[in-house]
């Protein structure tokens, strides 16, 4: 009797044969590029690919592999085990004795941790092994610098419209995809805006209505179904054009174009804690002391993402967004701080004052507690600067009232009392 086993699902089928099969990363693999004509020419070392899910990483590994005729392995960074990929190293040894290669594709490498980064270091730099990983985490802030000075990165790009249509096409051309399938471009059109990028949700998508419809074309209600909801498409481009637009939107006190565009980014799948810790730097860059409270909510805001977590914590983001916007702004500290930063940098380091020093070395110091009001004029900074200029806004002018009043109508201020105090550093 027969077992029945099933067909692979259809982003398995329709893994690419050549490069003429495989669709989207121009930048990386087409005509003449340098990564295709070393695999061409048989002389690829190790490589890592970063990018979001369903842009071709895995496909790209395996077509690689095919190319070179090397021994094929694929492991997962979060269910390998130490002794599997030993095995796998061990393996690439042999090979390498026989005149054969063997390609190591290791998944979500950024799972692994220093010491089993640290373990693929000597059979990578030996070309025993072509190391190739895939991750959707930045590299150079998840691997380890050992690693990313062992491996070429590439940087894969979420799949186009025209691509994702050449995809349709190829899947309707070839005999493991379906011949003959097909969809009316308004159910295409959905189809690709659902897949924001990502060509196996694309593929898995078609393989569904294809169940659904015995092979027939289907109708836009029925796709609509399939689809349900689905998160928005965003190139890098646009992704950069959206934080963008989130900034200008809060330093413009508009609460709801802000928050229009905080929505966007995160129906789009940017990380939360990015858009967080945006909230932070504004709140300090555009606000600043007009309202000393942003610094806390946009700071509450960046702790209930990181230990609340989405989707709960978009209420705290949309919480802050508002508030940022709301909140009067200036920008005196952040102006006051590229001032000083030009001015150390192009060398303005005077003395510290003998009165500033630490231990022994300070002397004449005057201790502001022991005068009235706690202030006393004394020199801080030779060659006197004058880099925070407050506006004069919200809290700002509290302070700047409150610096008149310590210093009093002239620059002399009798101490109430004086005392003998130790060195104060």
């Amino acid at each position: 009797m027969e077992l029945f086993e099933g067909k692979k699902p259809l982003p398995a089928r329709m893994r690419p044969e050549d490069f003429s099969e495989f669709v989207g990363q121009e930048h990386i693999v087409g005509e003449g590029r340098p990564l295709r004509k070393l695999v061409e020419r048989r002389e690829l070392h190790s490589l890592v690919f970063y990018g979001p899910p369903g842009t071709g990483k895995t496909a790209l590994a395996r077509l690689i592999s095919r190319k070179l005729n090397a021994d094929f392995h694929q492991l997962n960074a979060v269910t390998s085990t130490v002794s599997e990929v030993r095995r796998v190293l061990e393996k690439g040894r042999e090979n390498r004795k026989l005149g054969r290669k063997t390609v190591l594709f290791i998944d979500e490498i950024h799972r692994f941790n220093k010491a089993q980064q640290d373990a693929l270091l000597p059979d990578t730099e030996e070309g025993n092994v072509i190391l190739i990983g895939a991750t959707t985490e930045n590299p150079y802030f998840s691997l380890t610098p050992a690693l990313r000075s062992r491996v070429k990165i590439y940087r894969f790009k979420p799949l186009s419209r025209e691509d994702l249509l050449n995809l349709y096409r190829l899947t309707t051309a070839k005999r493991e995809g379906f011949p003959g399938f097909r969809v009316p471009e308004e159910v295409l059109n959905l189809l690709i805006n659902a897949s924001t990028g990502d060509g196996r949700k694309f593929l898995n998508y078609l393989e569904e209505l294809h169940t659904l419809t015995g092979g027939k074309e289907p109708n836009l209600d029925l796709a609509k179904e399939v689809v349900g909801e689905f998160n928005l498409s965003m190139s890098e481009d646009d992704r950069f054009d959206l934080i963008s637009a989130l900034i200008k939107a809060m330093r413009g006190s508009d609460q709801d174009g802000a928050l229009h565009y905080a929505v966007r980014l995160l129906e789009a799948g940017e990380d939360p804690k990015f858009i967080a810790r945006r909230l932070v730097i504004f709140a300090s860059e555009d606000i600043g002391n007009a309202n000393p409270e942003a610094l806390l909510i946009a700071n509450a805001a960046l702790n209930a993402v990181t230990n609340i977590g989405m989707p709960e914590a978009a209420i705290n983001l949309a919480h802050a967004v508002i508030y940022l916007s709301s909140s009067l702004k200036s920008n005196a500290v952040y102006k006051a701080l590229k001032e000083a930063q030009k001015d150390v940098r192009e060398g303005f380091q005077p003395e510290v004052p003998q009165h500033l020093k630490a231990g022994k070395r300070n002397r004449g110091y005057r201790y502001p507690h022991n005068y009235e009001k706690s202030w006393v004029k004394q020199e801080y900074l030779k060659e006197k600067k004058k880099y925070y200029r407050p506006k004069g806004v919200g809290f700002e002018k509290t302070l700047e009232n409150w610096l008149k009043w310590m210093r009093g109508e002239t620059d002399k201020i009798e101490p109430t009392k004086e005392k003998e105090v130790d060195d104060e550093v």
